[in-house]
């Protein structure tokens, strides 16, 4: 296999699938944000607990 042919099949590969748009009907970004967002603020509260002497 040369480079330009291994170019070319990945990119009529990256061109068959790009219809679709990529997201996935059950995630909702503003659930998975909210996540993101809570995990972290608990993440945040565990690290001040264990650092107590500043």
């Amino acid at each position: 296999m040369s480079l330009t042919s291994t170019a070319h099949q990945l990119v009529t590969l990256a061109s068959e699938g790009g219809e679709q748009g990529g997201n996935h009907e059950s995630l909702s970004p503003y659930l998975t944000g909210g996540g993101a967002f809570v995990a972290l603020l608990l993440l945040l509260w565990i690290t001040t607990r264990f650092n107590r002497d500043r």
